[in-house]
């Protein structure tokens, strides 16, 4: 429960940077650029978050954990991409969210692994 509540509000302030002009003012822009570093580390927090809060659910046998938690990341990654394109001085980026679904994929894989660790240790 209280993971979901981390996923959640993660989820809020991602949606409320997004929802900025200029919500970073000091990263630089580009394909290769810092940008896409950030993407990529917001998005893990998220994908570990939902993988977390997916943890006590049917989805934590295998690898259906780290899936759901990634696919869910990166469809929210989508929609932020999408909701960008409604907002002054923001435009969507087909490489943000491929950083976005990167990142996510890592934080999921990362949080699963945690968590496979910790049930053979207890």
């Amino acid at each position: 429960m209280l993971a979901a509540a981390g996923a959640t509000a993660y989820a809020g302030l991602i949606f409320w940077l997004s929802s900025r002009p200029d919500p970073l003012p000091f990263v630089p822009k580009g394909i290769f650029s810092h940008d896409k570093i950030v993407h990529a580390s917001a998005y893990a927090v998220l994908g570990a978050l939902l993988a977390l809060a997916l943890a006590g659910t049917r989805l934590a046998r295998g690898r259906r954990l780290l899936v759901a938690a990634a696919v869910l990341a990166s469809l929210y990654g989508a929609s932020d991409e999408w909701h960008q394109a409604h907002v002054p001085n923001r435009q969507p980026d087909a490489f943000d969210w491929a950083a976005d679904t990167a990142g996510a994929l890592a934080g999921a894989a990362l949080a699963a692994a945690f968590l496979r660790r910790r049930s053979r240790a207890g």
